[in-house]
């Protein structure tokens, strides 16, 4: 393996329990680890490049874009050769993608699965990177200059981790006056605009249809919960368990009119019940209500009529914020299921944590299309191998 210098995150080293690692040890484990994409890229000179940049990605450096990666692994003269991987290299990312999720999914993959679909968004100055736009940050928490990603992640038993991105690119960026700035971005010419639920939907099709993962759930926040003809389009060959707003309506059973969702908690008719959930600071009990009953839909006239038969699921936190759940699993689900799916799409939330905080996810400064991509495929796989080493480790500590 030609790079020495990384010098690893610290807080990585943290989570691999370093007592018991040398860097050496690291670099080894890491070297197998990459070794079983060579075959896709099937060019030397671009598997020491791949390699340079997981490297940079899994080391200490405080900006991690492709100068500062290459100058610390590479030296000044791999500064050219890295952009011109990152950005215009004409190797398969589909491939690179499909060898990621198999090997993840051999990994990861359980009975208990949950596809989880979200946004992250990634503050940006200036208006010539691929997708920019004033446009709401959840980074932020306002309305800023910013790139809108939009992920789909898998979380079971055996582990959690993104399994695939897209760039959401607003429509204005496909009028004629950004013609010449999407050429300069690499936007590929075939390339049509697509809502964030839109490419959420598809991201979720392309995924279940593959059957590399078992996926029992698909969640997502109320964002993407929110869009009845979102939610109603979703893959039948999986329950959903979607996030949705207080104001969302549903029947009761045996009721014509529908009800607010944050009328039934406030019902006392309806108790709350104290449910135990494990969490990263032990285990917490909450207050939980289940209610069967059915969805709301509104025809032609804007009438609201009975859709299918669902579960509601409200949890309220200690400090009283409630969120508000929907699935149409079945009604003899146990509800120590619904317990479970209700904690599954937090994963997510640790994967953007993690790869934001430790990975440089955020740190991309180039502006091209596929360059961003990559560099997001790419973080995805240096936290696939945090994640294997750090559940590897914690096996080996029990046996």
């Amino acid at each position: 393996m030609q790079i020495t210098k990384t010098k690893y995150n610290p807080e990585l080293l943290k989570e691999w329990k370093v007592d018991k690692l040398t860097q050496v040890n690291i670099d080894t484990m890491l070297y197998g680890f990459l070794t079983m994409f060579n075959a896709v890229f099937n060019n030397s000179t671009r598997v020491k490049n791949f390699s340079a940049y997981i490297k940079g990605l899994l080391s200490n450096i405080q900006r991690k874009s492709i100068e500062p990666i290459a100058l610390e692994i590479l030296g000044e003269s791999g500064v050219r050769t890295l952009q011109n991987f990152i950005t215009r290299s004409n190797f398969d990312d589909g491939l690179i993608l499909k060898s990621y999720q198999e090997q993840m999914a051999k990994k990861f993959s359980s009975p208990n699965g949950m596809l989880a679909i979200d946004g992250s968004d990634f503050p940006k100055k200036g208006k010539h990177s691929v997708g920019v736009k004033r446009q709401y940050c959840g980074r932020l928490g306002k309305v800023d200059n910013c790139q809108a990603g939009v992920f789909a992640a898998y979380a079971g038993s055996n582990g959690y981790g993104i399994v695939d991105r897209e760039l959401y690119i607003p429509q204005n960026w496909f009028d004629d006056e950004h013609k010449e700035l999407r050429k300069k971005c690499l936007i590929p010419d075939e390339k049509e605009f697509k809502t964030k639920n839109q490419i959420a939907l598809a991201m979720i099709t392309d995924i279940i249809e593959k059957s590399l993962f078992e996926v029992k759930w698909i969640g997502c926040d109320a964002a993407f919960g929110c869009d009845h003809s979102f939610v109603d389009a979703l893959p039948k060959s999986a329950y959903y368990f979607v996030a949705t707003s207080c104001k969302e309506r549903v029947f009761l059973l045996n009721e014509n009119t529908p009800s607010t969702v944050e009328s039934l908690a406030k019902n006392d008719s309806y108790p709350w019940e104290k449910v135990g959930f494990d969490g990263s600071k032990g285990k917490r009990n909450l207050d939980v209500k289940i209610i069967r009953c059915f969805s709301c839909r509104k025809d032609s006239k804007n009438k609201p009529y009975k859709y299918e038969e669902i579960w509601l699921y409200i949890k309220r936190q200690p400090n009283g914020d409630t969120r508000y759940h929907l699935s149409n699993a079945p009604g003899d689900i146990p509800k120590a299921e619904l317990h479970e799916a209700s904690t599954l799409r937090w994963p997510i939330e640790q994967c953007f944590e993690e790869c934001k905080s430790n990975l440089g996810m955020a740190d991309f400064e180039g502006r091209s299309y596929n360059g961003f991509l990559r560099h997001l495929l790419f973080v995805m796989i240096a936290h696939f191998f945090t994640t294997s080493l750090r559940l590897d480790l914690k096996k080996k500590a029990f046996r």
